[in-house]
């Protein structure tokens, strides 16, 4: 390997994409982000075209080149948002627009899936992967679909060229079995045409190299490998740097993602838990509907800043939030009816916002007692990822409600996270200092 070697990550968002390229010693050598319109909210749907990504990862891409030696890049990764689907042709072509993650209007797809899908597994709930790909099937044509995709999945084949590939962490939500490594035969009884779904590799693992296409547009050298990727939360998990029994990580992004280290898999969908695979260990968690999303409903950034600075832990306002936009929870309590609870609304602005924030840390509190009690180690330490990671205020109110030791993140970043399985594709195994 060329001693200086780079490797990308790329991390595409509902709202935005960044890329971040690391050396072989792990060190951030340059970045680049670039904005995208949010997803259109259709009743309990939510869409985004496709395009719209690939736009912003090319704009970031070119930003980032403006920055280092492209023809140093040796691998790319990249991590999308978990349980974003779309149905594309031979060439990629989307057919029709991406079920986002919190796309909620599969209900009737749901209730069918529970009398076949088993209780260990991922997929449930209106929000997972398959009832997106079965209302899909229901609602659009289909004669011309070769290909499911994830996020992530697409981005990869707008790069490589191939839209069959996906990676194990993504796939979860679509059904696949982690433990015996395969598509599920039960599948077929739902409808779904195994021809269409991916093939499935593990986070870190080489899957082809770029097209010839995109070598030329950026400028990169041919053989650049396309390493396989993960979820968002996933990827922010590793470039925390957290890796052993007991060490915890909370994303605190659009949405509340709470996740730990365990031993063993524990799977319980009916409380919106499942596991993915991490080196030698296994990642437990699950992703709550709550979180900065709601913040951001109400305030603006310069808002959050100005008020979280006023606010003082140490006097709670026992309001006793459960801050959601709409109904619908996965975890730690699973409940796509359950109500938002944000009301009295205090006249105070800044009592308010605490209100919110006490409201998600108790949930954080209870997300981890949850896979305490089904079989996951109870957190030793936690690391906190994205953007609600800076705010300090929100972090002592967290203190006080976990009672845990808070960890330092390595990095909060998930692009940073998928620049790290770029280097294990080319390396090997992650190890953090």
């Amino acid at each position: 390997m060329n001693s200086k070697a780079l490797f990308v990550g790329i991390d595409l968002g509902t709202s935005g994409c960044r890329a971040i390229a690391i050396d072989a010693e792990r060190q951030i050598q340059g970045e680049a982000r670039c904005e995208m319109p949010e997803p259109i909210q259709k009743g309990d749907g939510f869409e985004q075209e496709p395009d719209l990504w690939w736009q912003a990862v090319d704009q970031t891409l070119c930003q980032l080149f403006q920055q280092i030696p492209a023809q140093q890049v040796a691998a790319m990764a990249i991590d999308g948002t978990s349980g974003t689907l779309l149905l594309c042709d031979a060439q990629g072509k989307p057919i029709g627009p991406a079920l986002m993650y919190h796309d909620a209007r599969a209900h009737a797809e749901a209730e069918r899936m529970e009398r076949i899908v088993p209780e260990q597994n991922a997929a449930h709930g209106p929000t997972s992967g398959l009832a997106k790909l079965l209302w899909l099937q229901r609602c659009l044509p289909t004669e011309n679909v070769r290909h499911v995709c994830h996020q992530a999945d697409w981005i990869v084949g707008q790069l490589s060229g191939r839209f069959d590939r996906s990676d194990i962490n993504n796939s979860l939500k679509l059904g696949y079995d982690p433990i015996k490594r395969q598509w599920p035969d039960w599948m077929g009884h739902l409808g779904v045409l195994r021809e269409w779904l991916p093939k499935v590799y593990l986070p870190g693992h080489s899957i082809g190299t770029i097209s010839d296409t995109i070598a030329a547009r950026f400028e990169l050298n041919p053989s650049t490998q396309i390493i396989a990727g993960t979820t968002d939360s996933t990827a922010a998990f590793i470039a925390t740097g957290a890796d052993q029994i007991g060490e915890a990580v909370t994303s605190l992004g659009s949405t509340m993602v709470m996740k730990v280290v365990s031993a063993w898999p524990v799977f319980a969908p009916k409380f919106g838990i499942y596991s993915q695979p991490l080196g030698n260990y296994w990642l437990v968690g699950g992703s709550s509907n709550s979180g900065g999303r709601v913040l951001r409903h109400y305030f603006d950034d310069q808002q959050l800043a100005t008020l979280s600075a006023k606010i003082k832990p140490e006097k709670p306002t026992e309001l006793d939030y459960y801050p959601l936009l709409g109904p619908g929870e996965r975890f730690p309590v699973y409940d796509p009816k359950l109500a938002p609870r944000v009301e009295p609304r205090p006249a105070d602005d800044v009592l308010f916002l605490q209100g919110l924030l006490e409201g998600m840390s108790q949930i954080e509190h209870q997300a981890y007692q949850q896979l305490a009690e089904l079989g996951a180690p109870y957190p030793i330490s936690i690391r906190s990822a994205g953007g609600g990671a800076n705010n300090r205020q929100w972090q002592t109110i967290r203190q006080q409600q976990l009672k845990i030791e808070f960890c330092e993140a390595r990095q909060q970043e998930a692009a940073y996270g998928s620049a790290l399985l770029a280097l294990k594709g080319i390396i090997g195994e992650l190890k953090h200092d």
